[in-house]
């Protein structure tokens, strides 16, 4: 009996033990994780109010990062008032903040640069999918955004489905094999039957119109080169075909899968987009 007594003494001596070593760690990863906060504050507070881009050349410089798509504008060294609410969005942590001074107006995750590289693109070139770093601004805003995809899409496209490219002019015709052709018409890419009629076709992100094993590269100008609906209901533009915009592929968010662009869920988007003013600065590190 004496033996079990100690037994469950020495049980609640153990517990006891576990529980304050719990309640220890748990503290420990509070203060780190509290601390780490402080630290972002800090930096992102000297970024701004300082408007010190030195600390976007030292994050850059750390993450490895050696130039700047948009550096003439990232460049800018215009001093922002300490009032004026901006924007911050973080690549590393998918994440981005409205806030005016040490307050946060607005904070939600966000989709960012997945960082992949399309090999031989159009010209040549090689082509990687980043989200600028540096301090940018609102430039313009749109509301039903349509995106007109860049020759480069196509091409990425072509490659995800083993296809080949078939790029028209307003003067091309695409025979289909059925006697009928692809041709342009005015500002839609049609199939012109036989008997005279002339059906537009559909064209949109992953949805490309594809003829005899080609995807088609419609010209600039048509329809069919605008996509509603990718960019979401609200764009942000900050100048180089970038932008925060929404999304029609919301599971996306928190993830670094885009082009370059930042996107957000539409609901999170239409909610900053009536908070954001033209000529918002924009820190993206």
């Amino acid at each position: 009996m004496g033996f079990v007594n100690s037994l469950t003494h020495g049980g609640k001596w153990v517990w006891g033990t576990l529980i304050a070593f719990a309640a220890a760690a748990s503290a420990s990863a509070m203060l780190v994780n509290r601390t780490a906060v402080l630290r972002y504050e800090r930096d992102v507070n000297r970024m701004v109010f300082n408007d010190n881009l030195g600390v976007l050349e030292e994050i850059r410089g750390k993450l490895g990062s050696t130039e700047d798509s948009l550096s003439k504008l990232a460049s800018a060294s215009t001093l922002i008032a300490a009032d004026q609410p901006y924007i911050v969005v973080s690549i590393a942590e998918n994440q981005i903040w409205y806030k005016q001074g040490n307050q946060i107006l607005f904070n939600t995750q966000v989709a960012t640069g997945s960082g992949k590289v399309l090999v031989g693109g159009p010209g040549g070139r090689d082509y990687k999918f980043e989200t600028p770093r540096g301090r940018l601004k609102v430039q313009e805003k749109e509301i039903d955004p349509a995106w007109v995809p860049p020759d480069w899409h196509f091409q990425e496209q072509a490659i995800k489905k083993g296809l080949g490219l078939a790029r028209m002019t307003r003067s091309t015709q695409i025979p289909t094999g059925d006697g009928g052709v692809v041709k342009v018409s005015g500002s839609e890419v049609v199939k012109a039957y036989p008997d005279g009629r002339q059906v537009p076709l559909e064209a949109t992100d992953g949805r490309e119109i594809v003829v005899n094993g080609n995807i088609v590269v419609p010209p600039f100008g048509t329809n069919q080169r605008r996509y509603k609906g990718v960019l979401g209901t609200r764009r942000l533009v900050l100048g180089d075909g970038y932008g925060i915009h929404g999304t029609n592929l919301p599971e996306t968010i928190g993830r670094s899968v885009s082009h370059g662009c930042v996107r957000l869920r539409n609901e999170d988007i239409e909610k900053l987009y009536e908070m954001v003013k033209v000529g918002t600065p924009v820190y993206i590190y």
